[in-house]
């Protein structure tokens, strides 16, 4: 018997569908061990020793595996055909030889898909181990060991209220706070356009004013109302005639099949696919054999594909669609490795596969994988230029054509940033005709800061300075986002108070290590390392020297050094300048109440940094950490907002560490409400408002107990009977009816074991064959899990949600519900009171046994 060594179960089914009986195929289910999660795991002082650890959700799995190659004459390590795959083959390769279960043959075998024809060839070339990917492996995963456990402690101590940091994580982090910063600081500018709304031959078309008294206007020519009347008067008045006409062909190539970068980067333009969401559906692709390995930085297809796409366009399209000659690429990626094919279909005579997004991202793969061989687009751009009796003032068209679509038939490539002058259709005009002029507009403009980072942009960006890998820029970004650096609205990245202030931390005291370049050429480094030309304990050994006194030496610093450091730093976000002209720094509550000497500053709190005043305590003025005025924060002054209509209490606005509140009352009966951040215009009627929570909407039907509306931990939400039906925002508090807010418990009453509001599913499955309950993926307080609705089974926890497949969730299910419902821990019943013995002499006590934990 020859034993297969996959990761994923449904990968396991297919291969040994395509191998034959003498093969058996087991699932790894991803990584079976790594460094334990604490101090010592990797010690530099000992040649940078690793220690690992067995997964303790995998013993049963990986005893599974070892008795099977005690019986094994061969060993194939078939895992992914990357790094991590590598490493994969490597642990368990190590784990069998520490088990002394390891057969004397073991080979190592990779294939770009799960085709049978791939699978069998793969088999007839087998190699030993890569041992220069293994090292790669193992200097990233010691770098990143050493940069989280090190600097993190660091961050606890010097910088309250901060969380942890990554390698990879915090220069991305970086990126969206400078954008941030660029926003902040961009001041915009006025100009005016002026737009002529013409006709010919009953088509209508625009022509923008493009010279002005003989000379051409830039963007900020016409920079106010006055100057723009005055031009919007000229081309009124004037009679405007054709003049010169300029036809210019142009043409436009298909851009390569997708990279790993550029799938997430589409999947996000056309789909509206997080990064983590597209490589979820990409896995179960690859697993069902749809397409070739996703994790490519690769823009080529192989030979035998190319033909098979060009015999496709040849059956679809007509054959001008075909171009003469294959059609080649190379990557412009920085650290651009093209080991692997690019993302492409397994079979092109097949243009739909999946269901939901995973047919949509398989759509988005076939069409883009096709139309890279398809023919070149042609266009025609028109320009018709117009001029006045006086030739002072001229107005000029634009329109663009498809005179052959070519690609354009299967595929168009999306863009972040759309073109304002897009061009349409012109009429068929000639030299000397006078179009009629129907209209004049004089429009307004502001000049626009940079946009903020999209997850496509973002990716991008990171692709283009050479930081991280392509696959690992998901669980990059997610990782920013669940440790609450960062927060999408509109689908754009906004930083958080807390990772400006880890980035101002880290670009001060840190400076090297969050560099781009830095970050860039450790990765052109480890690429080093995988190409064989540099050895990896070398690499950790140049980083750890340099690292580790930095970390040492911030460490002797005070937090109030710490501080004082980045107030300076920040000064010109934390205090800008004052429209008043007073100084940025003045306290407006000692100012206020006559004190002198107060003046702002940054200080280092349990909870975090924040604003306050140098006269404290005896000034009480403190300010979240932030701009003054963001997120309606002016500081803790304490302002009078008016007497409640009913109990007569003053009603103050005031500031905290968890950001503004209102309060009604002084010492303990005072009652306090938080300012909820979705509250434009914020006055005494909604203080009274939410100050009056929770509002009783009247008894349940079937209950007969309350229903209430309020902002509770999870945000605004109608709850009774322990079940939360969440709400769309904080007005609909005091808008939701009872039959709406009976049909929202009731939804929640239904999810099993829910708190809150229903969650969406990572990635929904078919019915399960036994119960016949739909499956879903979820993600739950402790983590992800698959259920069918009456049974939910927690996935190991080295197992990434996204490589969790149909087979894989049927198989937990299966075994959750064979081992029958979790035993509750019974409470210990109160012991009775025995009758009083009677008094002996004292033992002597004996010593306490020691805990196995």
């Amino acid at each position: 018997m020859q034993l297969v060594i996959v990761e994923s179960p449904a990968k396991a089914k297919t291969i040994e569908k395509y191998l034959g009986k003498d093969f058996k195929v087991l699932a790894s289910y991803g990584h079976v061990r790594d460094l334990p999660p604490k101090d010592g795991s990797v010690r530099p002082d000992e040649d940078f020793a690793m220690d690992w650890e067995l997964y303790r959700d995998k013993q049963k799995r990986f005893k599974e595996i070892s008795d099977a190659a005690k019986n094994a004459s061969r060993l194939v390590l078939a895992t992914d055909p990357d790094r991590e795959g590598e490493a994969i083959s490597w642990h368990v390769q190590e784990l069998l030889k520490k088990r002394k279960a390891l057969p004397t043959k073991v080979d190592r075998v990779t294939f770009n898909a799960i085709t049978k024809s791939a699978v069998t060839e793969a088999m007839k070339s087998p190699r030993a181990l890569d041992t220069d990917l293994i090292d790669a492996y193992l200097a990233r995963r010691a770098l990143d060991y050493l940069y989280g456990f090190t600097l993190s402690p660091v961050l606890w101590r010097r910088l309250p209220g901060a969380k942890s940091a990554g390698r990879v994580q915090s220069v991305a982090l970086r990126l969206i706070c400078e954008r941030e910063h660029e926003i902040e600081l961009f001041k915009p500018d006025e100009y005016w356009s002026v737009l002529a709304k013409l006709e010919h031959d009953g088509t209508a078309f625009d022509a923008r004013l493009f010279k002005y008294n003989g000379k051409k206007l830039e963007k900020l020519t016409l920079g106010n109302e006055g100057a723009a009347l005055e031009a919007k008067k000229a081309v009124e008045e004037g009679r405007f005639t054709v003049e010169e006409i300029e036809t210019k062909p142009l043409k436009r190539n298909p851009a390569p099949p997708f990279t790993t970068s550029t799938m997430q980067q589409e999947a996000a333009r056309k789909l509206g696919f997080s990064a983590s969401h597209t490589m979820r559906c990409a896995q179960s692709l690859y697993e069902a054999g749809a397409i070739t390995y996703m994790r490519t930085d690769g823009v080529q297809m192989d030979g035998s594909a190319i033909a098979a796409a060009r015999d496709a366009i040849g059956e679809r399209y007509s054959n001008e669609y075909l171009p003469e000659k294959p059609r080649f690429y190379s990557t412009k990626a920085k650290n651009a490795q093209e080991a692997h094919e690019a993302i492409r279909p397994t079979n092109f005579s097949r243009d739909a596969a999946g269901s939901g997004d995973e047919a949509k991202l398989y759509g988005l793969i076939f069409k883009r994988a096709i139309a890279s061989q398809m023919a070149t687009a042609l266009l025609e751009r028109t320009t018709v230029t117009m001029r006045d009796a006086t030739g002072q003032h001229e107005l000029r068209a634009t329109g663009q054509v498809v005179k052959f679509p070519g690609y354009f038939a299967a595929y168009q490539e999306g863009f972040d940033d759309k073109d304002e002058d897009e061009e349409g259709l012109l009429p068929i005009i000639r030299k000397g005709d006078v179009p009629d002029k129907k209209a004049v507009e004089a429009n307004q403009h502001f000049t626009q800061p940079p946009p903020r980072f999209s997850e496509a942009s973002l990716v991008k960006r990171l692709e283009e300075l050479g930081i991280g890998r392509p696959s690992t820029y998901a669980s990059t970004i997610q990782t920013l986002r669940d440790r609450d650096y960062v927060r999408m609205e509109k689908n754009r990245f906004f930083a958080e108070q807390s990772g400006r202030l880890l980035t101002a931390f880290l670009e001060r005291f840190f400076a090297r290590f969050v560099a781009y370049e830095f970050t860039a050429g450790m990765e052109d480094e480890l690429d080093q390392v995988s190409a064989g030309d540099e050895q990896w304990k070398k690499l950790l050994e140049a980083f750890w020297r340099d690292f580790k006194p930095k970390t040492e030496e911030i460490m002797e610093k005070k937090p109030s050094e710490v501080t004082e450091v980045l107030d300076e730093y920040l000064e010109d976000y934390l205090f800008p300048e004052r429209e008043d002209g007073k100084d940025p720094r003045f306290c407006p509550l000692c100012d206020k109440e006559g004190r002198d000497g107060g003046r702002l500053a940054l200080r280092g709190g349990r909870f975090g940094a924040f604003v306050a005043c140098a006269n404290y305590p005896e000034c009480k003025f403190t300010r979240q950490f932030a701009q003054p005025g963001e997120d309606g924060d002016e500081g803790t002054q304490d302002t009078s907002m008016g007497k409640h209509p009913e109990t007569g209490l003053d009603i103050e606005r005031k500031s905290g560490r968890f950001g503004p509140y209102v309060q009604m009352g002084t010492g303990k009966e005072a009652k306090r409400a938080s300012i909820p951040k979705d509250l434009d215009d914020f006055d005494l009627e909604w203080a009274v408002k939410l100050l009056d929570l929770p509002r009783v909407l009247g008894p349940h039907p079937e209950s007969g107990n309350d229903i209430e509306a309020g902002l509770w931990r999870y945000g605004p939400a109608v709850r009774c009977d322990g079940k939360y039906g969440k709400l769309q925002n904080t007005a609909e508090i005091f808008e939701v009816g009872m039959n709406r807010a009976v049909d929202l418990i009731a939804e929640a009453a239904n999810r099993k074991g829910g708190r809150g509001a229903a969650r969406e599913p990572i990635k929904t499955f078919g019915k399960h064959p036994a119960s016949e309950g739909e499956m879903k993926l979820l993600e739950g307080r402790y983590g992800a899990y698959v259920t069918d609705g009456t049974t939910n089974a927690t996935i190991p926890k080295d197992m990434k949600p996204e490589d969790v497949t149909e087979e894989m969730a049927i198989e937990l299910i299966t075994e959750r519900a064979a081992k029958g419902p979790a035993k509750k821990k019974r409470k210990k019943a109160a012991l009775k009171k025995k009758p009083a013995a009677k008094k002996k002499a004292p033992a002597k006590k004996k010593a306490a046994a020691k805990s196995d934990d």
